[in-house]
């Protein structure tokens, strides 16, 4: 893989600390700025619902410049508006600094995937992918604990500047290493290329994938952004280990996402159905046992290598299925992501504020992941492209080992 590959993971480490490291602060947060839990919880589905407006728009205006450059520009933003979060005694404002720097980081992201795909031969979107990706789960292994532990010690504002001090150096980085490519769009022209690309979302298979994407992904984030809640309330552990349990979400994340770079290019459909039932049986244990320290500890690590397992294969896959929109493609995967990241938080206030109790996110979470499942068996796209050969999509070749 390049090395330039690389260079984005960095700045998707830094990225990925910032949209995941709320499910450590959140209760400092509500407390300090005087809203509820499921209020302070709305600031995950901000940043997720930013993002899901962004992907496309941003991708759209990206398209305009030279990859480097738009790059830079995303982070530049994401940085600034981070230093405006860290310093407010507003929760309207940091609701706002959230979508902002949603906005920033869709762009970044749309672009990165776009960038990133183009970087390696047509066969290996997945193992390309699985290196972005890999920016998030290290940010899920090091970060988001990282940010727990400062917002323990220090408040949480002490989180949010440490975000915008770690993307300083991906900013230099990225000047260095990435090319200053032309714009994306064919020939330069912008509009004509942008409305060739759209089209791609008439493939229905393209739209099948983007929906279980969404659906995993609401999943995934419906539980995880009620973890702290849910081991200290529940599982009785300490506050103190709330780190110590997002850090194993995150090393389980960094194992699904290494699985699905060797997989998912080849054999995605082992990953998906294998993966997908083993997911459903996961939250709803996880439901049902929480009270158990223990088991509460081995199925977060559990849940996170299956959730981005099949999440990060399902991006892939659609990249493959969006072959025809080269520069929107990651945009489109990028906005089936954080429409369910943005779901999945608010389905599981919905269930907190009806005095369900803390178990009840990962209820939700096994909810929504067996509607994928049925969408994966009822539909013919679905079908088409769990029988296809190599598991890759019809008109794809697939990837050596």
């Amino acid at each position: 893989m390049p090395f330039a590959l690389y260079i984005l993971g960095l700045a998707v480490f830094a990225q990925g600390t910032s949209e995941f490291m709320l499910s450590g602060l959140i209760p400092d947060i509500a407390r300090d700025l005087g809203v509820s839990l499921s209020a302070a919880g709305a600031l995950t589905s901000a940043f997720a619902a930013g993002m899901v407006v962004g992907a496309p728009l941003t991708a759209i205006a990206g398209m305009r410049l030279p990859r480097r450059r738009a790059l830079l520009a995303f982070l530049v933003v994401f940085v600034l508006v981070h230093v405006a979060g860290a310093v407010t005694t507003s929760f309207a404002v940091l609701l706002l600094t959230r979508v902002l720097a949603a906005l920033a980081n869709a762009g970044f992201l749309a672009v990165g995937l776009a960038a990133a795909v183009a970087m390696v031969p047509p066969g290996a979107k997945g193992r390309a992918t699985s290196v972005l990706l890999g920016g998030v789960t290290l940010a899920c292994v090091a970060g988001v604990p990282g940010g727990a532990v400062l917002g323990q010690a220090l408040g949480w504002r002490a989180a949010f500047w440490a975000v915008a001090l770690v993307s300083l150096p991906a900013l230099y980085a990225i000047f260095r290493s990435i090319p200053d490519t032309a714009p994306a769009a064919p020939g330069g022209e912008g509009l004509p290329g942008v409305r060739e690309e759209l089209r791609a979302l008439r493939d229905t298979r393209l739209l099948v994938v983007l929906l279980l994407a969404a659906l995993v992904n609401a999943a995934t984030f419906c539980t995880f952004t009620y973890l702290a809640p849910l081991v200290t309330g529940v599982s009785g552990l300490p506050g103190g280990q709330v780190p110590v349990v997002l850090a194993l979400f995150g090393i389980g994340s960094f194992a699904g996402v290494s699985i699905a770079g060797r997989l998912s290019d080849t054999r995605p459909a082992r990953v998906l159905v294998a993966g997908g039932i083993a997911l459903l049986a996961g939250w709803a244990l996880l439901a049902a046992t929480a009270g158990s320290p223990v088991a509460a500890v081995l199925l977060v690590l559990a849940q996170g290598t299956l959730s981005f397992a099949v999440g990060s294969t399902l991006i892939a896959q659609a990249l493959y299925a969006a072959s025809a929109a080269p520069s929107l493609g990651g945009s489109f995967a990028t906005a089936a992501l954080n429409v369910g990241a943005t779901a999945g938080p608010a389905l599981g206030g919905l269930a907190l504020a009806a005095d369900l109790g803390h178990r009840s996110p990962p209820w939700v979470s096994a909810l929504l992941v067996a509607t994928a499942l049925a969408v994966a068996l009822l539909t013919r796209p679905a079908r088409r492209l769990l029988h296809a050969p190599g598991g890759t999509p019809a008109g794809e070749t697939p990837a050596g080992p």
